[in-house]
């Protein structure tokens, strides 16, 4: 799946987008905080800190780790407070 990083997390990561596997929230966020140590101090126990959030598909904000993700997927990972 293709995430995407606003704000913080982009900062944290050092990238802005990458392609990830991952069949669950939990799983993918597991995965980030392996490969990118400054992003993982915003996940504990496969949950986002609550100054970051997760959006899928632009439909929708998700937080649970066993919410299921498919390969076309499109996981925005964000600060909280981003807006306008």
């Amino acid at each position: 799946m293709y995430v995407e990083f606003l704000g913080i997390p982009r900062e944290r990561a050092g990238v802005s987008e990458l392609q990830v596997d991952a069949d669950s929230l939990g799983q993918l966020l597991g995965t980030l905080a392996d490969r990118f140590p400054a992003l993982g101090e915003l996940i504990v126990d496969d949950r986002l800190h609550p100054s970051v959030a997760a959006n899928l598909n632009g439909d929708e904000f998700v937080s649970e780790p066993d919410t299921p993700l498919e390969a076309d997927d499109r996981v925005l990972i964000l600060s909280a407070d981003v807006g306008g």
